[in-house]
């Protein structure tokens, strides 16, 4: 009886000793094979995830195009289309009464705030100075409030760069007819390194 038990716990034992071995060389292959005893960062992540900003310089989408480019591409009919979506306040006709909002025919390239048959702009506007040059137009149009946080138009903006550079052009086509300012060239990208200089320097 007890040489049976004996022979049972060794053969348990010996299964315990030959799993234990096996473990260890199951995560030795597995740790090897993920590079898990590595600390530096993978070359490429694995996933994005949600709400996450990314990292700069890597592959963060860069900002829109100066607006004197977007303007060079813009389409006056299809601001035209955009500003439907501004007619519920203003209106954009010559001799047009005001509505909610001011009107509009002529307006580029005019002080802000001021004229438009007397009517009565908010004080954050009135306080901004300046003129409703393309730039300042652009930035308005992105967000009415946070270019003049006070503003009494209650308006969104539009997210689109495209849009605004449309709509800039329609509101210029309608009693202002600037001309566009010409388009910015495109930053030069950063030298190369010299890689002759640098074998030179090599030891």
């Amino acid at each position: 009886m007890g040489l049976g038990m004996d022979k049972r716990f060794n053969t348990i034992a010996g299964w315990a000793f030959a799993g234990g071995i096996a473990a260890i060389g199951f995560s030795i292959l597995s740790s090897s094979y993920f590079h898990a005893d590595q600390n530096e960062r993978p070359e490429k992540m694995g996933y994005a995830i949600a709400g996450v900003a990314a990292e700069a310089g890597a592959g963060a989408p860069a900002g829109p195009e100066p607006i004197a480019n977007r303007l060079a591409q813009a389409d006056a009919a299809k601001g035209e289309a955009t500003f439907g979506k501004c007619k519920a306040c203003h209106t954009i006709d010559q001799g047009a009464p005001n509505g909610i909002g001011p009107n509009l025919y002529g307006v580029v390239g005019e002080a802000m705030a001021t004229g438009r048959g007397g009517f009565a702009f908010s004080d954050a506007l009135k306080g901004k100075g300046g003129k409703w040059d393309f730039a300042n137009l652009d930035e308005w149009l992105t967000s009415p409030k946070k270019f003049a946080d006070g503003t009494k138009m209650s308006f969104a903006g539009l997210a689109d760069p495209m849009d605004r550079a449309n709509v800039i052009a329609y509101l210029n086509s309608k009693g202002s007819n600037l001309p566009l300012p010409a388009p910015e060239a495109a930053a030069a990208a950063a030298p190369a390194a010299d890689a002759s200089a640098e074998a030179s320097e090599a030891p």
